[in-house]
């Protein structure tokens, strides 16, 4: 028994020093690379000395790193010769390489790196792992040439054409980058979206390097006129240059040489569309219509048209009432040519057009009667359809036939999402009708809804009317609804000053945030961003633990990347939600627009 305590007693003594010895090497080791690190050369290389016969490995890349940084090369060759006799390592000759290049050696630096290149024999693990030792060693120009020798030796450029166009452009070749992505045919090795994808990241919005690849690939037009591929990438240039007219060109070209029957140009028309581009999108638009009504685009082209002008009109604050009339008569047209499409969104557009921009509801309201009572209308697009008309009830002042429509809805739905958001519509009216008990027993009850928005929406009007209600007196609650009424019948000026009055009269009451949300909201609405800013910004400051900050520093974001197109500001409160709103549920929004903007994408 004592023998065996004994060798317990001598393994604890062994495992303690071991333990100790380990703690010193990597302290020594810790404080030699914060010698060299403050250019302590002589003290860091006297510890690395010390420490490097114990484990040579650990410390062996940091050393050598060290005596290239002292001139001191003589001992840097000794040090890597040294370590060949301990590995069996060819990769060590690109340390050999480095540092007769180091010192000026340029003929004995080729020999070495010469040797590696030996090495290519179209092994791809080869070829990987001399990039990466290269690329270590600070020697692109020779992780290029791994790489060219490599497909040289393959014939291969599917596998190497991407990290060799990143290489090219890391090392300023940017016309070479370009060449390379664009050698082959799409499908030969990647997609046209693959190589849009690259260029991308190599080019970014860099005015410059975009011109410089618009060089390159009009090269490759040239040499190849009948390639469309080329040209579809062209035109992807020209739309990153913001060059939409010479995008347009580039696809008629192509839409008039192959005989097409308008498939790029509305694949070009909806990407205007979704840049706000809409003159272009309606030229493009335009060229199908000219195809004739037996072209297979004409019936998606002008019902497209349509809602691209009516987009346009949505984002210009300035839009003029006979703008307005003339879009009506365009829908008039299209519905008469194409009653069936009564059956589809373009009919709810067209209500939208007449309710919220040309104040006609009852005829917004007669186009979705209409729209319901088309035998083809799908059972759920009816459903839209009367939400939609319910909307249009509350705006006309008449509350009961709106209840009545959205109940409708949610009988006929009652398992579904569409019954879900009746039942919340229903609840917000009894919320403007100033009926909060009502209003609360529905909102309970959607606070579990299936969907994600509409529980999302119940809790916060709960909280909003638990929050607000101030020793029973429902008074300032009561105006702040009818405000949000107001505001939801267009009745802007009307709802500021119902706000103004209860910030008059109750001028500490705790709806005082939710009075400058309401007010962002509608600055918003006016495109008055910079007023926006300053309410949000004023609910950041003054009221940033409660309930509505996150939702302030969420709008600051989205107003800076979709209304004024400023990404950078919008990535400082993404940022700042994710840091300071951690529960927030807005936070997988903020994660996902941050990705999409360090990606150089804005879904």
């Amino acid at each position: 028994m004592k023998k065996v305590m004994n060798i317990v007693k001598y393994g604890i003594l062994g495992l303690l020093i071991l333990i100790i010895g380990n703690t010193a090497f990597c302290q020594t080791a810790s404080q030699a690379r914060e010698e060299a690190l403050n250019k302590n050369y002589d003290k860091a290389i006297a510890l690395y000395t010390e420490i490097y016969g114990l484990s040579p490995d650990t410390v062996y890349s940091d050393y050598l790193h060290t005596l290239i940084a002292a001139k001191k090369y003589k001992e840097a060759e000794k040090l890597v010769e040294k370590q060949m006799t301990l590995r069996e390592n060819p990769y060590l000759h690109i340390d050999l390489g480095t540092v007769y290049a180091s010192e000026g050696n340029d003929d004995k630096a080729r020999e070495q790196f010469g040797m590696m290149l030996k090495m290519v024999n179209g092994d791809e693990m080869v070829t990987q792992r001399l990039v990466k030792a290269f690329g270590e060693a600070g020697r692109d120009d020779y992780a290029i040439l791994t790489i060219e020798k490599t497909i040289q030796v393959t014939g291969n450029w599917a596998v190497y054409a991407v990290p060799l166009a990143t290489l090219y452009a890391k090392c300023g070749s940017l016309d070479k980058a370009v060449d390379v992505l664009l050698t082959g045919s799409p499908g030969q090795y990647m997609t046209t979206d693959n190589v849009k994808s690259f260029l991308l990241e190599l080019l970014g919005n860099d005015p410059i390097k975009l011109q410089q690849a618009q060089k390159a690939i009009l090269k490759k037009i040239n040499d190849q006129p009948g390639n469309d591929y080329y040209a579809q990438l062209l035109t992807w240039i020209y739309t990153q240059k913001n060059d939409w007219d010479g995008a347009l060109m580039q696809i008629e070209a192509v839409d008039e040489r192959n005989k097409e029957t308008g498939k790029s140009l509305i694949d070009l028309a909806r990407s205007a569309v979704a840049a706000k581009q809409y003159e272009t999108a309606g030229k493009a638009y335009d060229d199908i219509i000219a195809k004739g009504k037996d072209g297979p685009y004409y019936l998606a082209a002008k019902s497209e048209k349509l809602n691209a002008a009516f987009a346009q009109i949505k984002n210009n604050p300035a839009y003029k009432p006979e703008e307005v009339a003339a879009l009506v008569t365009q829908y008039d047209s299209f519905l008469t040519e194409f009653p069936k499409s009564y059956c589809t969104q373009t009919a709810a557009d067209f209500a939208s057009l007449l309710a919220q921009y040309g104040n006609n509801v009852p005829r917004a309201i007669e186009v979705l009667q209409k729209a319901i009572a088309e035998p083809d209308t799908r059972r759920n697009m009816a459903g839209a359809f009367k939400l939609q008309m319910g909307d249009y009830y509350v705006l006309t002042g008449q509350l009961w036939d709106a209840s009545l429509t959205y109940s409708q809805v949610d009988k006929d739905f009652k398992q579904d999402a569409e019954g879900e958001d009746a039942r919340f519509r229903n609840a917000k009216l009894a919320y403007y009708r100033g009926d909060f008990d009502w209003a609360q027993r529905q909102l309970s009850v959607l606070k579990s809804a299936t969907s994600e928005l509409i529980a999302n929406d119940a809790i916060d009007l709960s909280v909003q009317i638990t929050e607000n209600v101030e020793d029973s007196n429902i008074v300032p609650l009561q105006r702040f609804a009818n405000a949000g009424l107001l505001l939801f019948q267009n009745k802007d000026k009307e709802a500021e000053a119902i706000l103004d009055s209860i910030n008059l009269v109750f001028p500490k009451h705790p709806l005082n945030d939710d009075i400058l949300m309401l007010r962002a909201d509608i600055a918003r609405k006016h495109h008055e961003y910079d007023k926006a800013l300053g309410y949000l910004k004023n609910i950041q400051e003054q009221y940033g633990q409660d309930v509505l900050g996150d939702d302030a520093v969420y709008k600051m974001a989205d107003i800076y990347l979709n209304d004024l197109h400023q990404p950078d500001q919008a990535k400082h409160y993404y940022e700042q939600l994710i840091i300071d709103y951690p529960g927030s549920t807005y936070v997988q929004f903020a994660r996902q627009k941050l990705s999409d903007l360090n990606n150089g994408t804005n879904p």
